[in-house]
């Protein structure tokens, strides 16, 4: 009854991991969306408490509103927008914060609930621990990074959004793996396996990827060079190095060839291990089909960036491309773990 009640136990946490590991890529998605409407620094303070109720008023929207029109983004993007197109904005931002508050609260609870009944296994007490300690710094990093288009710029920085975007993802990574822990209990001793490494690479890419990714996304570079496999008809383009090493954050024709030669190689590399795990008698069958799956999600997410690159990236596209994103850093992160397991 004991060890049943342990392996119950063990479940539950699982569950739990699992579940906020699906918020954080529904804020994932959210901040994406709220970046593409042009929402992101519609509200100028942080308020981590009060900041939970939106305004409840007529003088406090105007409040509101008063204060974004104090930022560059207001002066030089947005003049002459209305209370209700302000509004609009206001809501994807507010939302996306609001968001951010009951992930807090889904992790904080019950890892105090599980602590406080001892439901927890003593392996994964520091990792929980540490994962909180993630997302409390998340918060701290997501201000930081909207200060940045608060006093000189009309966006925030490309660098703070992809250190936004990348510390999110490892906190992701984090609840997966430390899911799987629980869901399987204590490792066992294997032999060593080419495999590991090789997923483990894979993994890497694909974190580089989406880094990428947010730079494209910080700068805008999705809406220029838009026909592929070309960019402007050259393979590199001429003004990949127009400001020196800052090109390689800030120069669009840089952030979106790096993006596409990493998604080459990941490409590649991705369906030739899937591949060529099919055909090996030593992976178990768990590890060959998630090779698989994640050659087919990279094959799909390829197939999306460029369906929206050529499209001026809309929001639709553009959301689904960042989602996708997400879930093939999942499976990726998933068949790491399988295959150190293996």
């Amino acid at each position: 009854m004991t060890s049943l009640s342990r392996s119950d136990d063990a479940r539950l946490v699982a569950i739990w991991l699992f579940t906020v590991a699906l918020l954080v890529l529904a804020m994932v998605v959210v901040g994406g969306a709220t970046r593409l409407t042009g929402s992101g620094l519609s509200i100028t303070e942080w308020k981590p408490i009060s900041g939970v109720l939106p305004p409840l008023n007529e003088a406090a929207w105007m409040a509101e509103f008063h204060n974004y029109q104090r930022i560059p983004q207001y002066r030089y993007v947005n003049q002459g927008m209305s209370l209700a197109a302000f509004k609009s904005i206001f809501w994807w931002e507010w939302g996306h914060r609001l968001l951010g508050r009951l992930l807090g609260l889904v992790f904080a609870a019950p890892f105090l609930v599980f602590l406080a009944l001892r439901k927890l296994p003593r392996r994964l007490v520091w990792r929980c621990a540490l994962l909180f300690a993630l997302g409390g710094l998340q918060g701290l990093v997501g201000w930081w990074m909207v200060k940045s288009g608060l006093e000189a710029r009309v966006t925030v920085a490309p660098e703070r959004l992809a250190t936004h975007l990348g510390l999110a993802l490892i906190l992701f990574m984090a609840l997966i793996w430390t899911a799987w822990e629980a869901m399987a209990g204590e490792g066992r001793a294997s032999l060593p396996s080419r495999w590991r490494p090789i997923a483990v690479v894979l993994l890497v890419l694909v974190y580089l990827q989406c880094l990428l990714g947010a730079l494209v996304a910080g700068n805008q570079a999705g809406l220029v060079y838009n026909d592929w496999p070309l960019m402007n008809g050259r393979f590199l383009p001429q003004a990949y190095w127009s400001a020196g090493l800052r090109s390689l954050l800030h120069s669009q024709a840089a952030v979106q060839f790096n993006h596409r030669l990493v998604a080459y190689l990941l490409f590649a590399g991705a369906v030739a291990a899937g591949l060529t795990a099919a055909r090996s008698r030593r992976l178990g069958a768990r590890t060959r089909w998630l090779f698989a799956v994640l050659a087919g999600l990279v094959t799909v997410q390829a197939v999306l960036g460029v369906a929206t690159l050529m499209a001026h990236a809309p929001l639709g596209l553009s959301a689904a491309h960042q989602a996708g994103a997400a879930i093939v850093l999942a499976a990726a992160t998933t068949l790491a773990w399988q295959a150190r397991r293996q």
